[in-house]
């Protein structure tokens, strides 16, 4: 019994040292991170040719369409119900 528990104290013992040792890893070199992950952010965009204006993108038209013609326009059925054709 006392083998198994020093074997999973010696395992604690290395998750605790790795996961140490992880986290001053990222805090010391956490500017050299934060550069390498921009640039390949910032490196994806470079195929666009700065065309964000929409325009580049097919981004849709979304003008308003005119107003139909009120001479035009169909008449609504006088009358009341469902609409169902009657012969």
């Amino acid at each position: 019994m006392q083998k198994l528990i020093n074997v999973l104290a010696i395992a604690s013992a290395a998750v605790s040292v790795a996961v140490v040792g992880t986290g001053a890893y990222v805090y010391v070199n956490k500017d050299a991170i934060i550069e390498s992950v921009t640039e390949k952010a910032l490196g994806g965009l470079g195929g666009l040719g700065g065309g964000l204006g929409g325009a580049g993108l097919g981004a849709p038209d979304l003008s308003p369409s005119p107003a139909p013609d009120q001479a035009t326009a169909p008449i609504p059925p006088v009358g009341g119900g469902l609409g169902v054709p009657t012969f």
